[in-house]
């Protein structure tokens, strides 16, 4: 079996930053991207904060970009998930679906799932009403009423998106503020469209045979619980870093985080993380791609002495 220089696990910013810098470094990185390319990135309709598109971009365009250019340098995306690896013997084991891999160093890139509420209703309901994903599904809302669960950034700016469909976007926040940044609340307060629920938590989600018809609300504050009519819930409410895979061979945080140094060195010496996977502090597509960019250096540097050669990159 061939045995890659550096393998990356994950296709959102930090991914495709590391596939980048790794194929500067003339590593040929392989890219297992996952089941879609851009991770939570692609799925953003609006994307105003990141350097360089004054005029803002889409998540899906920016993530397309990525790619193009981590192809441009040689790296090799491969649309596969992983199922498992094996981090106790160099080389390391990659398995995905498709295939198994060996690799002298490995990026960890795979970032974060959106978290559940975990109430009665959202499991059968999810796709018959419930989601998680507005750019997806906010066309199927067109003309009818939903609510938003959550308080931060991607709540906020998924709500704002789903008023160009729905009548109304009721917005159900367990707090008697917004946590999202200012820019973003000032906007949402401009929007007609755009109602709120404060103090409020979902404790169920109710419906029929042909879908979601409300949810049930209960006021942290005063207890009093009310049924709020809906035809769509869209969650918000943190992310789950996806960590399942490495099967505990790696340190995590109480949250399930992978646990890094400043230069993205875990637990295990040639693997590197990178992106929401280990950054749960502030999760943006900038700090992503500076993470990634860390990952691969910091990969380039180990395969370098591996290797018994000059880094960066060339052979003596």
């Amino acid at each position: 079996m061939e045995i890659e220089r550096l393998i990356i696990i994950g296709s959102g910013p930090a991914g495709l930053t590391a596939g980048i810098y790794g194929g500067r470094s003339q590593l040929s990185p392989l890219l297992i991207a996952g089941q879609s390319l851009g991770g939570q990135m692609a799925l953003t309709p609006e994307v105003d904060n990141y350097p360089g598109f004054p005029d803002g971009t889409t998540g899906s365009e920016l993530a397309q970009l990525m790619q193009k250019q981590a192809e441009r340098f040689g790296t090799r995306v491969v649309m596969d998930q992983v199922t498992g690896v094996d981090l106790s013997v160099q080389p390391f084991a990659v398995k995905t679906y498709g295939a198994t891999y060996q690799t002298k160093a490995l990026i960890v890139a795979t970032g974060a799932s959106p978290r559940k509420l975990g109430v009665p209703g959202e499991k059968e309901f999810t796709g018959r009403g419930v989601s998680y994903c507005a750019t997806c599904d906010g066309f199927f809302y067109t003309g009818r009423r939903v609510v938003v669960v959550g308080g931060g950034d991607a709540a906020v700016e998924e709500a704002m998106y789903l008023t160009k469909f729905a009548t109304e976007v009721y917005l159900i926040h367990r707090r008697d503020r917004l946590r999202a940044e200012k820019v973003l609340q000032e906007r949402a307060f401009r929007n007609e469209k755009m109602k709120f629920i404060w103090d409020s938590v979902v404790t169920e989600i109710l419906g029929d045979e042909n879908g979601v018809t409300g949810v049930r609300v209960k006021n942290v504050k005063t207890g009093d619980e009310f049924e709020h009519p809906t035809d769509g819930v869209f969650v918000y409410v943190g992310n789950v870093p996806n960590t399942q895979f490495l099967g505990g061979q790696l340190e995590l945080t109480e949250r399930g985080y992978i646990v890094t140094d400043r230069r993205c060195h875990t637990s295990v010496p040639g693997v590197f993380a990178a992106g929401d996977v280990q950054e749960w502090v502030l999760q943006q597509i900038a700090t992503a791609v500076g993470s990634g960019a860390m990952a691969a250096m910091e990969a380039e540097k180990f395969i370098a002495e591996l290797e018994d050669r000059a880094y960066p990159g060339r052979t003596e």
